[in-house]
């Protein structure tokens, strides 16, 4: 793991225990709807921290070769300038800064349990709909089902019964939850985020960038202008 610490830490006034969420992702670039999750997921778990983790080299393979990782790092940075609540990390970075290094998510959430150790602090990891239902191919998956809640933005027609069937029954919770957008494990739990439609992704940005079109409203301003001045995805 990158010995590197999340920035701008939350300070613990009060002894108040935190609540962080971990987003990860190849953000290539970063658009609108990454940042209409996160937003939900702040307001609905009022989160105090939504850390944005450009991965390094993805351990899954990728149809398309990604951007350098401090290009799609200085995009996150520049979409969480306005958010408060936002955070643009270095945790995959590498060694060398460069983002050469792969990283899986297990490993992201265990550096970041070492950094938000204090008693009550609360982590969440937030992806697609799609991606969870996946998670049995990730490395070490069920250490990372008991290691952090999750947060998991849904799709039009998605039910909590399909997170269920990915999840080994033995890490199941003993009794059912009363909320349908919940299911309880043991140790966590997985919450269904229903409140957000998005029809944009990373992939048709940078289709219509290949092809000289406007991406106005796909991306956050300062990302369009930074797109523009370095000639990425032409």
């Amino acid at each position: 793991m990158s010995s590197a610490p999340p920035s701008r830490t939350p300070s613990r006034a009060n002894g108040r225990a935190r609540r962080i969420a971990l987003f990860g992702g190849s953000f290539d670039p970063i658009h609108v709807g990454h940042l209409a999750v996160a937003r939900a997921a702040q307001r609905r778990f009022h989160l105090d921290q939504v850390h944005f983790i450009p991965s390094g080299r993805p351990p899954h393979k990728h149809r398309h070769q990604l951007a350098p990782f401090p290009h799609r790092f200085a995009m996150v940075a520049l979409a969480c300038a306005e958010h408060p609540h936002f955070v643009p990390s270095l945790a995959e970075a590498g060694p060398d800064w460069g983002g050469g290094q792969v990283f899986y998510s297990i490993d992201t959430v265990r550096h970041y349990r070492h950094v938000f150790h204090h008693h009550g602090d609360r982590l969440y990891f937030i992806l697609g709909a799609d991606s969870f239902l996946e998670i049995p191919t990730w490395r070490e998956y069920e250490a990372l089902l008991n290691s952090c809640d999750f947060i998991v933005a849904s799709r039009p027609g998605f039910r909590s019964e399909a997170l269920r069937l990915v999840i080994p029954p033995e890490l199941l919770g003993r009794t059912p939850p009363t909320d349908s957008h919940e299911v309880a494990l043991r140790r966590t739990s997985v919450h269904l985020l229903d409140t957000v439609s998005s029809d944009v992704s990373a992939t048709e940005v940078r289709r219509r960038l290949h092809r000289r079109q406007s991406v106005r409203g796909l991306v956050p301003a300062r990302v369009e202008e930074y797109i523009e001045k370095q000639a990425l995805y032409r």
